[in-house]
């Protein structure tokens, strides 16, 4: 696996988001930059779709078995903070819902994050989790 790639292409689809995010609806590059967002993640599952949804499958047979594995684009923040180093973070919002059966009662959200390619497990608003990570 190429994880400067698959990363690269997570850090596009990242960057995207957070440029629409910017943008209201009815300002007229936003239609452009959708289509480019689509594009990307069109890319993504094309060329490493197969390979996240099997990170995702394992993700989730060790902590969140009866949550379905989506789409891994489904596990993408909404909107990434960059440092001036080029480090991508989330907040604690951001993320899946999955139901993790060691935490019982505690709100948990899976989200995949660039820069190192990593996932980490969002665990209410106290804590985050790395449970997995590119090599």
């Amino acid at each position: 696996m190429d994880f400067k790639k698959l990363d690269l292409a997570v850090q596009a689809i990242a960057l995207r988001r957070n440029e629409l995010k910017k943008l209201d609806y009815n300002n007229p590059k936003y239609d452009d930059l959708e289509e480019e967002l689509h594009d990307l993640e069109d890319s993504l599952l094309d060329e490493f779709g197969n390979y996240l949804e099997g990170v995702f499958q394992e993700i989730h047979d060790k902590y969140c078995p009866d949550t379905d594995v989506l789409l891994p684009i489904a596990y993408m923040a909404k909107t990434y903070t960059i440092t001036q180093t080029n480090e991508f973070s989330v907040g604690q919002s951001e993320g899946v819902y999955v139901e993790v059966d060691s935490l019982p009662g505690k709100e948990t959200k899976l989200v995949m994050i660039p820069n190192p390619l990593r996932v980490v497990l969002n665990i209410g608003q106290e804590q985050q989790r790395l449970v997995w990570g590119s090599k």
